[in-house]
């Protein structure tokens, strides 16, 4: 705790801020989010196809927006889409609990996931730009506050669930309600870099359309968010495969198993990160950083491949192990991963850089997760193994893909500009 602190206190007061406004967005979202869908399914007696579609319009809201939201950052400045983000979210959340008919709780859900795809691409250009060449600890830091957040909210969400899912709600929104306020007095304004800057930032008046084709024109940060994809889609595992894992081996009480594997991840992310940061900045360049995080990743599911299939509580352990490799070597990878597309960027339409990203990574997630749904239904009860060896090759052929740009010239990037005041 002291050594997070004590790295906290090192950067500007407005990176701070953001680390501290992350903390409290996690919290909020994960003290509601984990119980909706029992909400809408037992509270509101609905179907579970409409369960289903309140859910997943949020999910697009958020994965297909992050490019409006990351242009609206470069062009408007991050402050704003920052506290439009919250204050829509303020709205969503409280909107989810009081509400019953299935349009207003669709457009509560579409409100809180656009309200994701405004803030996370501007917090994250505006930590790159606050951090200056410090990028890689800046990101370090945030994500323990990321994490910790992921960590305490469904705690905080079930203790408050004991009176009432409105509670949950209100208590939700009221923390967005207070960020949104806190970012209004306290949050510098502060505009990115683009090709062409005046001296005010943004875009320079370079239209939306040009900002897109710079962007999309951007070869090597396309190559690197493709090599990148598959990260997603092993880190989204913790949601899809090893829950499924568990109730395959446990019965009933692999939703119990499956609770105590989120805090696992959390509590391996929250306390190593800082740590396993600094090891790999001693010890490798941040492409060989990144490739190694990612085969590590991979390498997270052999436990499951190899543990036999009959033995529960062999399961059990290899699911916490599995996990919390997981969770360090996704440690490893995002500080370096976050630097890596600010320098690809140029340090010109970060936000914008961002945000296709974001998309792109969403896209990989829902395409990697119904190939991989396929091959469960296919292979767990006769070959489960199967399973956990794709998972090995895509971490594998991702840190093979990252080399092969790292050695083809493709991730050579331009000096870090300093940041400015």
């Amino acid at each position: 705790m002291s050594k997070l602190l004590s790295q906290t206190r090192s950067f500007s007061p407005a990176a701070r801020l953001l680390m501290v406004n992350q903390f409290a967005i996690n919290l909020a979202f994960y003290m509601l989010m984990p119980y909706l869908a029992a909400h809408l399914s037992g509270d509101l007696g609905l179907a579970a196809w409409t369960v289903g579609l309140v859910l997943g319009v949020r999910n697009l809201s958020q994965q297909g927006m992050f490019l409006i939201g990351g242009t609206i950052a470069d062009r408007l400045g991050y402050k704003a889409p920052i506290l439009a983000g919250c204050l829509l979210r303020t709205g969503g959340f409280a909107l989810l609990g009081w509400v019953d008919s299935l349009p207003a709780l669709i457009a509560a859900s579409a409100a809180t996931g656009f309200a994701g795809a405004l803030f996370n691409p501007a917090v994250r250009a505006y930590l790159a730009a606050e951090a200056g060449e410090r990028r890689v600890d800046a990101f370090a830091t945030f994500n323990v506050y990321y994490q910790a957040g992921m960590l305490l909210g469904p705690v905080v969400g079930l203790a408050l669930l004991a009176a009432d899912f409105r509670v949950v709600c209100t208590v939700a929104a009221a923390v967005f309600a207070a960020l949104s306020v806190l970012q209004a007095r306290a949050l510098p304004a502060r505009h990115g870099t683009g090709p062409h800057p005046t001296a005010a930032g943004g875009t320079g008046g370079l239209s939306v359309w040009g900002q897109w084709r710079q962007v999309i024109s951007n070869r090597p940060f396309l190559l690197f968010s493709a090599a990148m994809t598959g990260s997603y889609v092993l880190t989204f595992q913790v949601y899809l495969a090893l829950p499924l894992a568990a109730d395959a081996a446990l019965g009933a009480d692999g939703t119990k198993a499956t609770s105590g594997l989120f805090v696992v991840s959390a509590a391996v992310a929250v306390a190593g990160q800082l740590r396993l940061t600094g090891w790999a900045k001693r010890r490798f360049a941040p492409h060989q950083a990144l490739a190694v995080g990612l085969a590590a990743m991979g390498a997270a599911f052999v436990p499951l491949a190899v543990v036999p299939a009959g033995s529960a509580a062999g399961v059990l352990a290899a699911l916490a192990v599995s996990v919390a490799l997981l969770a360090a070597a996704g440690a490893v990878v995002y500080p370096f991963e976050m630097d890596t597309v600010v320098a690809l960027s140029g340090n010109n339409l970060v936000a914008t850089h961002y945000g296709l990203y974001n998309t792109v990574s969403g896209l990989g997630i829902t395409l990697g997760n119904l190939a991989l749904g396929a091959l469960w239904d296919a292979a767990h009860t006769d070959s489960p193994w199967l399973v956990w060896t794709v998972l090995v090759a895509t971490g594998a052929g991702c840190a093979t893909a990252l080399t092969a740009l790292a050695r083809a010239g493709h991730l050579h990037t331009p000096p870090v500009q300093p940041a400015t005041a």
